[in-house]
């Protein structure tokens, strides 16, 4: 059964004139959705207001009490990038509610795979600060509420062109949460460098590819087919979510990287074929990035497409890359993994595969 999320409320999450995240990036995502006929297929599950435990599972308290009241009813900024509006608290809230419960779900058996279209995204917040464009971790939220479900392990895979800088400190000292980071580097907001590999107790559990500007369709599915994958079947989660950005697509205006939606739908595909072989199918895909909307449309459907339908063949082998600077990148990602990771210890060099 696929689960998703869908409601009007994360329209009240109101954009400042010219402002790149804006309530069309929703619309848009919505409107791709419907026409997959999604609805006849999947079922809506309904947004929830979050529990306190919720909540600070991923952020502290006093944080939590100081956003509450700088937010609720408001409209400023919390910093030069992230605004908020009279509903933006509410459409917060409401956004981790609806991941969790996806999460929760999916744990108990109600659903196998989810989507959810929130927003304001979430995966620049971090324990203690919001900030690009973010003012709670929706996707980590879903994770702690996975673990407080009875999962053992969660991976969190990232495709958005930014690194989840917030996503990767909530969890870096954590090894029961595995998260793997393909994006634009070096690019907002500077972290996401190969040698981050997880806190002294969590060694390995943080899996970084930064690569280069123009990186496409293929890249990213080699990052996924020889480092995600593999990675993957070595922790063996319980869940896999997916800070399912779609600013690498190739005109999305505040990015370098031309991933198409077929390229979206690879990923996705790859996905797919890890959950049902380590954790009985459940993965959850969350809206996180993505500026342009023909991108985040497209992206979201592909990606339905995937969830909705029987699981595709991902036979056909994704080729390394010889030569060049993404090639460079994967490399600099398996070296920092090797000291523990089998899959990095077997990583071929590239005079092997030339």
């Amino acid at each position: 059964m696929l689960g998703y999320v869908l409601d009007e409320v994360f329209m009240d999450h109101h954009a400042p004139s010219g402002h790149p995240e804006r309530p069309a990036r929703a619309v848009a995502a919505r409107d791709a959705l419907l026409a997959t006929g999604l609805v006849a297929i999947g079922r809506h599950v309904a947004v929830r207001a979050p529990s306190d435990a919720e909540l600070m599972a991923v952020h502290d308290g006093q944080h939590i009490e100081r956003l509450a009241k700088l937010v609720a009813g408001n409209d400023g900024w919390v910093d030069p990038d992230t605004y908020f509006s009279k509903g933006s608290w509410r459409a917060a809230t409401l956004a981790v509610g609806a991941t969790c419960e996806l999460a929760s779900q999916a744990l108990s058996g109600e659903i196998t795979r989810g989507l959810a279209v929130v927003r304001p995204p979430g995966h620049h917040a971090t324990r203690d600060r919001a900030m690009g464009f973010c003012l709670l971790n929706n996707v980590a939220a879903a994770a702690a509420a996975a673990l407080a479900a009875g999962a053992a392990r969660v991976a969190i895979v990232a495709w958005d062109v930014h690194h989840g800088n917030g996503t990767q400190d909530i969890f870096w000292q954590d090894p029961t949460v595995m998260y793997l980071s393909v994006h634009q580097y070096p690019y907002y907001p500077g972290t996401g460098a190969p040698t981050e590999t997880g806190g002294a107790t969590a060694p390995g559990a943080t899996v970084n590819v930064g690569l280069p500007a123009g990186a496409g369709d293929t890249d990213y599915a080699a990052v996924a087919a020889h480092i995600f994958a593999p990675a993957l079947r070595e922790f063996r989660p319980d869940l896999i979510l997916i800070s399912a950005g779609f600013d690498a697509f190739v005109h999305d205006p505040i990015a370098g990287m031309t991933v198409s939606a077929a390229g979206f739908a690879t990923l996705a595909a790859i996905m797919r074929s890890v959950a049902d072989e380590v954790c009985q199918g459940r993965i959850i895909a969350v809206l996180e990035g993505g500026y342009d909307l023909e991108g985040v449309g497209s992206g979201m459907a592909a990606v339905t497409n995937v969830f909705m339908h029987t699981a595709p063949s991902v036979s056909v082998a994704h080729e390394l890359p010889i030569l060049g600077g993404v090639r460079a990148a994967l490399d600099a990602t398996a070296s920092a993994h090797a000291p523990w990771a089998q899959w990095a210890k077997r990583w071929p060099s590239a005079k092997s595969v030339a």
